[in-house]
């Protein structure tokens, strides 16, 4: 293992630590409070659902090796992880009783379930061998490539980005664009690298990350609240 796979793996569990601390520390999923007294939940703006939901699935079609194929520990205990903890955001969401009722679910309005037949459709047409394991793989690496678009689309109609969510989707991001640098440096250092299915989606998912990475920049730059345009 190399360092920027290290360092991108490191920043993957970030990403979802700073989720599960903003789930637990708010008991919600949503800017703003539960007040007890009315009984309602005054919010700004909060985390997908859809996105979350895409990305359980991205690990559960990924890791169908966990049982089958031993790598290493530190390789399985990623596995675990990041399976257990993507269920448990979304178990949260769905039927944790105060974090749903935070749940922004009128704006969370992407068509999720379109983006999850057209990559499984992709990986039908495009992968690298034509067994079960390996077009779920692709499947799985095409989707993880779109599924931030519901959340991305989400924070764009508010405008107003609260700290630990913009944390969160700032370290899915760098994640990424650590693994880039990984996969160039496989690239030169092994003799047989043929991941190029992971390489252009991590191109891709990068890409979608640009206009949130300009607006996180000048929001530390200036010393203010991040916001994007609506």
């Amino acid at each position: 293992m190399n360092i920027f796979r290290l360092a991108g793996d490191m920043t993957h569990l970030m990403s979802i630590l700073v989720l599960l601390l903003k789930i637990y520390a708010t008991k919600s999923c949503s800017v703003g409070f539960f007040d007890e007294f009315v009984d309602i939940f005054s919010s700004e703006i909060g985390i997908s659902l859809k996105t979350q939901e895409l990305y359980a699935l991205v690990f559960l079609t990924r890791y169908l090796d966990l049982f089958t194929d031993f790598i290493s520990v530190y390789n399985t205990v990623m596995k675990l992880v990041f399976i257990g903890s993507s269920l448990a955001i979304v178990w949260c969401m769905r039927m944790h009783r105060t974090v749903k009722r935070s749940y922004d679910r009128p704006l969370d309005t992407f068509r999720h379930y379109f983006l999850v037949a057209a990559c499984f459709l992709l990986a039908l047409l495009v992968h690298e061998k034509f067994t079960f394991q390996e077009i779920f793989w692709a499947f799985s690496i095409y989707l993880e490539a779109v599924a931030i678009l519901p959340q991305l689309v989400l924070l764009q109609r508010s405008g107003n980005v609260d700290n630990l969510a913009g944390q969160y989707v700032f370290f899915l991001g760098a994640y990424r664009a650590l693994y880039i640098l990984n996969w160039i440096y496989r690239y030169f250092t092994e003799q047989h690298f043929s991941r190029w299915i992971a390489c252009l989606s991590g191109l891709v998912q990068t890409a979608l990350y640009a206009d949130f990475f300009y607006y996180y920049f000048i929001s530390w730059k200036n010393n203010s609240k991040l916001q994007l345009p609506a």
